[in-house]
């Protein structure tokens, strides 16, 4: 954990202060495309967060494991986050670029659609006296919801919409230029080091709030006389 943290501190903090001070303005964009070192990392995480929750949910329903029912429980929040300052920046972005703040276009109502999944995962899994059905009753919302995350990557290249198709994640070279993509991909992955810390970071506190739980359970039982 600390040289995790400290990793990602490292990371972060060099990869802002190259895109917010030293990256130069883009040409047609100016001063605005500052935006996109947070906006497309958070939009990375929404989507990789949300295929690792359907990973966890296969665990979960094959397997029985019980520590990917605690990760997943503890992943749904910090991937919300993520994708909710993915739907806030793109807003700011979109502002000065479109003119408008929001449009329902394939890309933004997809991820808007991505938002709901993750918020809806977060209470389902606690809306259950028992977690291990909230667990079973999450991961299967998890896996239906998954179909969205291609929907949302590939939605530029099968409707036409304001949002600008792949720059980076191209098959031939990216389209834009190396002072903006290297400290875009510095702060991708900064943002990535602290999402796993903060999601390691509440699975580990999950995990020792369990051992209480169940520590404090076997004492009552002793106490009572019944065996633990």
């Amino acid at each position: 954990m600390p040289l995790l943290w400290a990793a990602a501190l490292l990371v972060l903090g060099a990869g802002l202060v190259w895109g917010l001070v030293l990256s130069p303005a883009d040409w047609q964009q100016g001063e605005t495309v500052r935006i996109m070192y947070v906006h497309v990392p958070m939009a990375w995480l929404a989507m990789g967060g949300y295929t690792g929750l359907a990973v966890l949910s296969v665990m979960s329903l094959i397997w029985r494991h019980p520590l990917a029912d605690l990760t997943a429980r503890e992943l749904s929040p910090v991937g919300a986050a993520a994708t909710a300052l993915c739907l806030a920046t793109g807003s700011l972005w979109g502002k000065p670029m479109w003119g408008t703040w929001w449009v329902w276009d394939a890309r933004l109502t997809s991820v808007l659609v991505l938002f709901f999944l993750w918020i809806g995962h977060a209470a389902l899994i606690r809306a259950f006296d028992d977690p291990e059905r909230g667990a079973k009753a999450g991961a299967i919302l998890a896996l239906i919801g998954i179909v969205n995350v291609p929907i949302v990557k590939f939605s530029v290249d099968w409707w036409n919409t304001l949002h600008q198709p792949a720059s980076v994640t191209r098959f031939d070279t990216p389209g834009m230029h190396v002072d903006i993509l290297y400290p875009l991909l510095t702060c991708a992955l900064g943002f990535s080091l602290l999402f796993g810390a903060v999601v390691l970071a509440r699975t580990r506190a999950a995990v020792m709030e369990r051992r209480v739980r169940a520590l404090q359970l076997a004492r009552a039982r002793r106490e009572e006389g019944a065996p633990a």
